[in-house]
């Protein structure tokens, strides 16, 4: 580089530049996925928990309007009917009012422990909805903060060398001022 490069010529710092900046367009690819993914995921996350907030009463009934019987609770209910039957025939007391409420507690028993078990069901099912979708909004926020802690990086690195491209060139420009007028002088003196 001559004497006319350093003092009119490119900063030296613009080709480093160049390659610092080209950091977050070469990460974008292996980060936005994740990023939009989060993205996707936080409007219906945050939507659930207001949901459940305002009114987890509704949610319950919402959950519990879905509920079926279990395939197997008419058998489960049957089975308990003739094994009552048969303890209450044996027992002389077939057909008695105590034999009727006998069977009704079992019936509502067995009811009750099939859509209590139904309710859990759904409630880890959701549970694991939700979980899913707080992973995914957590992965998006961390690769947006790799992507924003790169920018910045690159951005910082880019000042860093304008700067010291800038303070260098007007080092040189200095330098070849000061070399210029002391050959100027050296040249008047000669006159």
């Amino acid at each position: 580089m001559s004497w006319f490069d350093d003092l009119f010529g490119r900063n030296p710092a613009d080709k480093a530049s160049a390659y610092t900046g080209q950091i977050p367009g070469a990460v974008a690819p292996y980060l936005n996925p994740f990023f939009d993914a989060g993205k996707g995921a936080l409007p219906s996350l945050q939507e659930q928990y207001k949901q459940l907030l305002a009114d987890p009463g509704g949610f319950m009934n919402k959950l519990a309007g879905s509920y079926k019987e279990s395939p197997g609770l008419q058998n489960n209910i049957r089975q308990a009917m003739q094994a009552g039957g048969h303890a209450a025939a044996a027992g002389g007391m077939a057909g008695s009012p105590m034999h009727e409420q006998q069977n009704m507690d079992a019936a509502t028993d067995i009811s009750s422990k099939d859509y209590n078990q139904y309710m859990q069901n759904m409630l880890g099912l959701y549970g694991q909805g939700l979980s899913g979708q707080q992973g995914m909004a957590g992965m998006g926020m961390q690769a947006g903060q790799s992507m924003a802690d790169m920018i910045s990086q690159a951005l910082n690195q880019q000042g860093a060398y304008a700067y010291q491209g800038q303070a260098g060139r007007n080092q040189n420009r200095s330098s070849i001022f000061n070399n210029l007028l002391g050959a100027f002088g050296g040249l008047g003196g000669l006159f």
